[in-house]
């Protein structure tokens, strides 16, 4: 049973971390797309705005201070959220695996 337990950890982890890393490209794309004015009717660009407009709303509402003269800081705040997560987050669900593993091993006596 703790052999499931550990994939089922270990595929949470891993889709997680996935999960987190596409939202970043998706976030840096966006970004950058703003930098070039590109027309908002396009569908890639709809797309791009619906995923990362909530979140970047968000972190406007809770920290008002991450607009400063004119620059939106908020990207910034949700890239150090993100890394932040695939840090504690993913890392310790990956460290929970690696203990589910130890503790079969000595209770089972290897």
């Amino acid at each position: 049973m703790s052999i499931v337990l550990r994939q089922f950890v270990l595929a949470v982890a891993y889709v997680l971390d996935s999960l987190l890393g596409m939202y970043k490209w998706i976030l840096l794309i966006a970004v950058l797309l703003t930098w070039v004015s590109p027309d908002p009717r396009n569908p890639v660009v709809r797309f791009l705005y619906a995923v990362t407009e909530p979140v970047l709303r968000e972190v406007r509402r809770r920290l008002p201070f991450v607009v400063a003269g004119g620059i939106d800081f908020s990207p910034i705040v949700v890239f150090l959220l993100i890394y932040f997560l695939q840090i504690f987050v993913v890392g310790s669900l990956y460290g929970l695996a690696g203990q589910i593993t130890t503790a079969r091993t000595l209770s089972f006596g290897g």
